[in-house]
């Protein structure tokens, strides 16, 4: 029987011929774990088809979303983040900004794109996370405020897109002065009777949710996006008490009144395009 006897165990393909799936090709739902084609996840606007989850996205994906035909010019592009304090904790404020830039590509956690959405004149200012965790610095607050100015100028509506950590602790006072300077801004807008539309993605957080994120005309989320101030850690030791489930999503502060509806994303750009036509009326 020695025809039989195994002559040699495991696996005896040689590691010269295994064949490894290249990066960047699957997706794993982090909600319900389905694994998809990156391909087909950004068929359906990054959003799972299983259960629904909206992935994160920056401003890339929101233009091409939003704007005809992915056609808009972009603004302010000359606008650019300088260490005034010379902050240093771990590393020189300065350095990080370097390692952003270069990581992400972009100059600070905001671009501005001005184009129309179903034929009607929009212009977006849309945050990007991973440019320091979307905080907001001098430079996001700088060009809002432009934004605004732009706005007025040429008689078109505004919305902004929150997707962001809070305020820049790097830039300590030059940050949080960007809430009230937003804010001030914003009446300007509405003085001229231009409407304001604000987004609130997964997460928005601090000082943005405390400024303009909460000041739209218009104040909308995408399902089940992290809506909040402090988190909810530290909400739970201020008070001593349990939080509600579902404590800072959007359908929690939907049920309470803070937001006027929920936006699907594969349901925005006809949504924004209903809305920007009753504004004209």
């Amino acid at each position: 029987m020695s025809w039989f006897k195994r002559i040699k165990q495991g696996i005896s393909t040689s590691t010269s011929e295994k064949k490894e799936a290249p990066d960047g090709l699957w997706h794993k739902c982090p909600n319900c774990k389905k694994t998809t084609t990156m391909k087909d996840l950004k068929a359906n606007l990054y959003v799972c088809d299983k259960c629904n989850f909206h992935n994160r996205i920056n401003s890339p994906e929101y233009f091409e979303i939003i704007f005809d035909d992915n056609n808009f010019e972009e603004l302010f592009t000359n606008i650019w983040p300088k260490d005034q304090l010379g902050f240093s904790d771990l590393k020189p404020y300065g350095e990080r900004l370097k390692e952003a830039q270069k990581k992400s590509g972009l100059s600070d956690a905001m671009r501005v794109g001005a184009g129309e959405v179903n034929g009607n004149g929009l212009v977006v200012a849309c945050m990007d996370f991973n440019f320091i965790g979307g905080s907001m610095g001098s430079v996001v607050g700088e060009k809002i405020a432009r934004s605004i100015d732009f706005c007025i100028a040429e008689k078109l509506p505004l919305m902004i897109i929150s997707k962001s950590g809070g305020a820049r602790m790097m830039e300590s006072a030059f940050s949080l002065m960007q809430m009230a300077k937003t804010s001030a801004k914003l009446t300007q807008l509405a003085a001229a009777r231009l409407p304001y539309i604000s987004l609130m993605t997964d997460p928005t957080t601090g000082g943005v949710t405390a400024s303009y994120a909460m000041l739209g005309d218009i104040n909308t989320a995408e399902p089940g996006a992290l809506i909040g101030f402090a988190g909810p850690r530290v909400i739970k030791e201020t008070i001593k008490k349990d939080l509600p489930e579902g404590f800072q999503s959007a359908e929690f502060l939907l049920e309470k009144g803070f937001l006027d509806f929920i936006t699907d994303r594969k349901e925005l750009k006809n949504k924004l395009s209903t809305l920007l036509v009753l504004f004209k009326q």
